[in-house]
């Protein structure tokens, strides 16, 4: 074990433990970091595309334009009545003897066909595992003949952490906003649910209640009635021990009547549950 971020009376940090701790961060993918004009390519010719500022990620290393420049690359031209693909790679290099690394872009040449060119092959290396060659494919060329009809990127643009930030809040508050409400009334032989006082404005929600209901004697019956926005819903009875389902759709403002008839007795257990599940 040795210390990286601290002082010990010389230059110690190496470039693949700065690299090690990127990757902890960022990932040990490929990736635009999200900067100046994100690497944004412009064709200016069928010989020559721009690349605009911004950096990348590959394998912990940090590449880039600066920004207010751009990069040229220069094309070389298509085939008359032959399709190609061109790949424009970062190419990660590193010389065995002196250690000196260094990054640039590289056109891999495909093969022109009739149809249906294929990308062609480059060297997939890995730098922290020590090779000497590292190739990132940042774009594709594609050539319909003579003519470029596509220049496509091919990393995706991480967000940053403020970006991330915003994203996670506004996940949770989705979240918070599917989460089931949960009613429960004790109240005998009737319940008055006003959405008013639960349910979140904006969203639609499934909702399914449930009466357990039971009267002193099996000698009388009782019946279990509900109502959204004083419009009946249905009835259960004819037994002195009932379980009532409902089921409908409704949002906030809408109210909710349980009511109940019975012929005789007394109420002995009378309990009512609503489920709210959002939907929409």
């Amino acid at each position: 074990m040795k210390i990286v971020s601290g002082r010990t009376g010389s230059p110690h940090v190496t470039s693949q433990q700065f690299r090690q701790m990127l990757e902890g961060i960022i990932g040990q993918g490929s990736y635009i970091i999200t900067s100046g004009e994100n690497l944004k390519p412009e064709l200016s010719s069928n010989n020559l595309l721009k690349i605009r500022s911004g950096m990348m990620a590959h394998h912990g290393c940090i590449s880039c334009v600066d920004i207010g420049t751009y990069d040229e690359v220069t094309l070389t031209n298509g085939s008359q009545g032959m399709k190609r693909i061109d790949l424009i790679v970062n190419r990660y290099t590193r010389n065995a003897e002196t250690e000196v690394e260094n990054c640039s872009w590289k056109v891999i040449h495909g093969t022109p066909v009739a149809s249906n060119p294929a990308v062609p092959a480059y060297t997939s290396g890995n730098l922290q595992n020590g090779d000497l060659v590292d190739e990132c494919p940042a774009f594709e060329v594609h050539y319909d003949g003579i003519n470029v009809t596509e220049v496509k990127s091919l990393l995706s643009v991480a967000d940053g952490l403020s970006e991330l930030s915003s994203n996670l809040t506004k996940t949770n508050t989705v979240l918070e906003n599917r989460k089931p409400i949960f009613i429960d009334s004790t109240a005998q032989g009737t319940a008055n649910l006003d959405t008013n006082s639960f349910l979140k404005a904006g969203v639609t929600y499934a909702f399914i209640v449930i009466v357990s209901s039971n009267i002193s004697s099996e000698s009388y019956e009782q019946e279990i009635a509900c109502a959204l926005n004083n419009v009946n819903m249905g009835n259960n009875g004819n037994y002195y021990k009932l379980v009532s389902t409902f089921t409908g759709k409704c949002s906030k403002g809408d109210k909710l009547h349980i009511t109940s008839y019975k012929n005789g007795g007394t109420w002995t257990f009378f309990v009512t549950r609503a489920i709210f599940i959002p939907v929409s």
